[in-house]
């Protein structure tokens, strides 16, 4: 289940561009993206949860948080976690790393995306489909499924690395934009 927060400091000229529904369907895709990771990682189809009696509240489900905010913020939280004193667009924070990251398997953490560096991003051509038409949402979509790809231990330190990101990533965005019972990806 995904919870998703929008600051209030994000200014309204960069939350105006959005859809009007685009909260609801971005909700709706990133929580058929946690049902199709939490399939993976328990290495069960939607079939095998059906016979098994298992629903979305069975011991598949994973969880996370979006927060959509502002340069200001992100560059905050970057400086203080990263050390890196300016602001970036996606931030991912773990919860199943570190001490005590083996308690809640089944809370991944907290993914935070600049509204701002998305909108500054909209020209950039990105490696993969998104499956969405609104050009800022798009580029949130894919923020967050970075973030989630992060959550879920992918990293891009070397092209090897990303490679593997990208291919989850991709799968990821293709699921949500499908129709029917949710498939692992």
């Amino acid at each position: 289940m995904i919870s998703l927060l929008v600051d209030a400091a994000v200014r309204p000229a960069v939350r105006n561009t959005l859809p009007a529904n685009w909260r609801q369907r971005t909700r709706t895709r990133l929580n058929r993206m946690l049902r199709a990771a939490a399939l993976t990682e328990a290495g069960l189809t939607e079939a095998g949860l059906t016979e098994a009696g298992l629903t979305e509240a069975g011991p598949v489900v994973l969880e996370a948080s979006l927060r959509l905010t502002d340069d200001d913020t992100i560059a905050a939280l970057n400086r203080d976690y990263r050390g890196h004193d300016r602001p970036t667009d996606v931030l991912a924070f773990a919860m199943r790393e570190g001490e005590g990251g083996h308690l809640h398997d089944a809370l991944l953490g907290d993914i935070v995306i600049s509204l701002d560096a998305a909108a500054r991003q909209l020209d950039e051509r990105r490696p993969m489909r998104v499956p969405e038409p609104a050009p800022l949402a798009a580029e949130i979509l894919f923020l967050a499924t970075h973030g989630l790809c992060h959550l879920l231990g992918y990293d891009h330190a070397d092209d090897a690395e990303e490679a593997e990101m990208n291919a989850r990533m991709q799968a990821l965005l293709d699921e949500c934009a499908r129709q029917g019972p949710t498939r692992p990806a």
